[in-house]
């Protein structure tokens, strides 16, 4: 179907979109499933006691969150490339659902900061317990992203003792070569004083997921007009 230049520039930002978000959503739904069946970390899991612990419910929510994400690019994409409105509309809905998701999450986030700190600090200090006593490269390369996210190194931040000290950035100074930041302390603070920024993110990528919304209505218009412009055509002729 012939498009005119806004139903085609939305079809590619849609394309473009589900793209980014299919990278996005397999990063986290591999990490999930790395730690959920990795043989260092699957232990934890069939252990009933550890069952509503910060690390099992992490890599929950990334299998979880991941495996939304695809769904959602699967009926983006195909809706989008083929002009498919079934599809599309099936794509908006989840789009909404997850807008106004991330959304409340990002008031969430903000109003009980402190507790949302500790957790993700609880978190982080399982995969560093887990990663002391197995070495798993999976759990390193998520500590290194951590490390350099935030600029802190390990649960003591000396680098003498510290014993994940090669997934910690480069000190800054030179009292940072003797001892730089730890981690867990570094999490409860950013997110206490740096709440805003956090919510502005999650507020952000619900504008992200808003825009994406409405080229895809924009887009399912174009498609319905097409159609019967199309249809009219055929009615005339024969």
């Amino acid at each position: 179907m012939a498009l005119d230049g806004c139903g085609l520039f939305c079809k590619y930002i849609l394309v473009i979109f589900n793209i980014i978000f299919a990278v996005v959503g397999l990063a986290f739904f591999g990490l999930g499933l790395w730690l959920r069946f990795s043989g260092n970390t699957r232990g934890i899991f069939e252990i009933e006691e550890l069952n509503s612990s910060a690390f099992v419910i992490g890599v929950t929510v990334l299998i979880v969150l991941g495996a939304v994400m695809l769904i959602v690019v699967t009926f983006g994409d195909y809706g989008a490339c083929n002009e498919k409105r079934c599809a599309l509309q099936v794509f908006s809905i989840l789009l909404a659902f997850l807008a106004t998701g991330e959304i409340v999450v990002g008031v969430l986030a903000y109003t009980q900061r402190d507790e949302v700190g500790l957790r993700i600090a609880e978190f982080y200090t399982s995969m560093y317990t887990l990663y002391a006593g197995s070495g798993d490269p999976a759990i390193a390369v998520t500590l290194t992203f951590i490390h350099n996210a935030l600029h802190c190194c390990g649960v003591t931040g000396i680098k003498l003792i510290e014993i994940a000290k090669d997934t910690c950035p480069k000190p800054d100074g030179l009292l940072e070569h003797l001892a730089m930041p730890n981690c867990p302390v570094t999490i409860a603070e950013v997110f206490d004083s740096r709440a805003p920024l956090v919510m502005g993110i999650f507020f952000g990528t619900g504008a992200l997921l808003i825009t994406a919304l409405v080229c895809s209505s924009i887009l399912l218009k174009q498609i319905k007009k097409t159609h019967q412009e199309v249809t009219a055509y055929y009615a005339t002729v024969y």
